[in-house]
């Protein structure tokens, strides 16, 4: 019973020192951008929200985040139709060199982010279209578009191929077929991948780093240079600007998929 008692305690505390330690940064940002001080500090220097009010004032922050926005869409609209049908081809059809695909599709897995932007920053420039802003989030699919496959794959693998069977033995063709049946069956796959390619091309840094300039700068990218000067506490606002956003991409997960089903399809 003691060995019992011992072991739980062991695990409990493993968990209360994960929670703890994963839960502590964001603790202290959400403190400092509450601070009327004009420094970051944690416990805050007293309460204000001065520091969101003048967050909107700032027409750089918001030219920033409405680009970072326009990108995540782009990638996000681009993934959509790739990864699902990347991943239905290679789950449900026997395609030649099968293996050699999926591990040339992990490849963004593999390959340094840093290795990645460089590449897509001399790709860019030969064919003239380093500079804008749409290259952006066709760059941020190819590197997360193995997070779209995985997503649509977990759904894809546990659909029962004789609906499929059913529908073709009714008459449907093939696009009627898709559409109807296994379109439908695997929407939460879908669901889920579209939500993390946003959130994923929303926070990427390293890449847009490479493929931005001073015209075209995104969120990211603007918060690294504000920081190379001085650390205020309306960056501290802006972190929590993602913590928001990443607070409501889960409740849709919720609330369209259901978090119960995403966990079990991992």
């Amino acid at each position: 019973m003691t060995g019992s008692r011992s072991k739980t305690a062991v695990l409990w505390s493993v968990v209360w020192f994960n929670l703890i330690t994963l839960s502590l940064p964001t603790i202290i940002i959400l403190g400092a951008s509450f601070t009327s001080g004009n420094i970051v500090q944690f416990p805050p220097d007293g309460f204000s929200l001065k520091w969101y009010g003048k967050l909107w004032l700032l027409e750089d922050f918001k030219a920033a985040f409405l680009r970072t926005v326009y990108v995540s869409v782009i990638c996000t609209l681009i993934s959509i139709p790739s990864g699902t049908l990347a991943a239905i081809a290679l789950a449900r059809y026997r395609i030649r060199f099968r293996t050699a695909l999926q591990v040339y599709l992990l490849l963004p897995f593999t390959i340094p982010l840093v290795v990645s932007g460089l590449g897509m920053m001399i790709i860019f420039g030969e064919i003239r279209i380093l500079g804008q802003l749409w290259p952006v989030g066709v760059a941020l699919c190819v590197i997360n578009l193995p997070f779209m496959i995985w997503a649509v794959s977990a759904t894809v693998n546990a659909l029962d191929p004789d609906l499929e069977n059913a529908a073709a033995n009714c008459g449907a063709p093939p696009l009627q077929a898709f559409l109807t049946v296994t379109l439908p069956a695997v929407m939460p796959g879908v669901i889920t991948g579209a939500l993390l390619m946003f959130i994923l091309a929303f926070n990427e840094f390293l890449v847009s780093l490479f493929l931005t300039d001073a015209r075209i700068v995104t969120l990211p990218v603007s918060i690294y240079n504000s920081i190379r000067s001085v650390i205020t506490p309306d960056l501290a606002a802006v972190s929590v600007v993602y913590i928001v956003i990443a607070f409501v991409a889960v409740w849709l997960l919720d609330r369209l998929v259901g978090l119960e089903l995403f966990l079990r399809s991992k």
